[in-house]
């Protein structure tokens, strides 16, 4: 996912719940597309969404500048989860790890992005939708943003 300092993510809790809901209910498209200056990209069966990015730390890495901006992405990933288990009872860990190894040499999306950013996501099914959606907290690199990303996907692209 390129999100580059011109995106500008959604400010609040409720314009991130938006999102995610116009993102289950976006058709996939069959090639990759990337929107909203950034803020979407997606794919033959995906969407990927930033919903929060914190700045870079190209300049400094201290503490004082990294954990607070670690804390207010926590902070948020925490309300958003509420706020979808609230909705769709209570999400599976999906550990993103085992993608890095994909024996085909390339994982399906939107995991193959997913993988180089996180570790693992929180997912939820959608009854009756085929779909689900993840949160994740990730970063490339220590010098990058931290993203708070959502991901939609068609249930073909989950384990179990």
């Amino acid at each position: 996912m390129t999100t580059d300092s011109g995106s500008t993510p959604p400010v609040s809790t409720g314009a991130r719940l938006a999102l995610i809901d116009t993102a289950l209910a976006l058709p996939f498209p069959a090639g990759e597309e990337s929107e909203d200056s950034g803020v979407r990209s997606s794919g033959p069966g995906y969407h990927l969404i930033t919903l929060q990015a914190s700045r870079d730390f190209w300049d400094d890495r201290s503490p004082e500048l990294v954990e607070p901006a670690e804390q207010e992405i926590e902070d948020e990933f925490g309300v958003l989860a509420t706020a979808l288990t609230g909705r769709w009872g209570e999400p599976e860990t999906v550990d993103l790890w085992p993608y890095l190894e994909a024996v085909d040499g390339s994982p399906p999306e939107p995991m193959g992005q997913l993988c180089s950013l996180a570790g693992s996501m929180q997912v939820w099914r959608v009854p009756g939708s085929g779909r689900w959606i993840g949160l994740a907290v990730g970063q490339a690199d220590p010098e990058f943003p931290i993203w708070l990303l959502a991901a939609v996907g068609g249930t073909g692209t989950l384990p179990g």
